[in-house]
């Protein structure tokens, strides 16, 4: 997901989308711990996800 298609969402979009990648890393976890997950990886880049909108957000708030 790429910075510029996030700063075009509004901030109820971003909530949301914060919110459907929280459960995703949650899932990922449990499947860490069962040693379901083979493609570990999946896990950083949920976080980086979250990361950059929760940055977005944040760029957004103090704009205002």
């Amino acid at each position: 997901m790429k910075a510029s298609e996030l700063r075009q969402k509004n901030d109820a979009e971003l909530e949301k989308e914060v919110l459907d990648l929280r459960k995703a890393q949650f899932s990922l976890r449990m499947q860490v711990a069962t040693q379901q997950l083979n493609n570990t990886s999946q896990l950083g880049k949920v976080r980086k996800d979250i990361a950059r909108i929760k940055t977005i957000q944040r760029e957004k708030a103090a704009a205002k």
